[in-house]
């Protein structure tokens, strides 16, 4: 009777050693895709550049003319996109846009690619 017990209570936690968690797909941040990101134009206002790609995710108080967006995609608990956008205003217009991709600016010179530092 005790082996019958034991063998019920140990051949599912046996099996659990083998099971994997199952890991969700996870999205954060401001989806950035290329064509709402060339809409971007130098001498834009804020409110024209947030109806464009909406609020951004990062807002510092210490430094109100800088506008960061991010999206990063996890896949099974991988990092499989990270898309960083940094918008620099003089006032209350753009002057100057960094990524870590490349996207060019209508109207303008190509947006600056800086390699992101981890």
């Amino acid at each position: 009777m005790r082996s019958i017990l034991a063998l019920i209570v140990c051949v599912p936690l046996l099996a659990a050693c083998f099971l994997a968690p199952h890991k969700i797909d996870v999205q954060q941040g401001n989806y950035l895709d290329q064509q709402s990101v060339s809409k971007l134009k130098l001498d834009m206002t804020r409110s024209q550049v947030r109806f464009i790609l909406g609020t951004p995710l990062i807002s510092d108080p210490f430094h109100p003319e800088r506008w960061d967006y991010v999206y990063m995609a996890y896949k099974g608990g991988t990092l499989k996109q990270d898309k960083r956008l940094t918008l620099i205003f003089d006032g209350d217009k753009l002057k100057h846009a960094f990524s870590n991709f490349p996207v060019p600016m209508a109207g303008s010179e190509p947006a600056k690619t800086a390699a992101t530092t981890r």
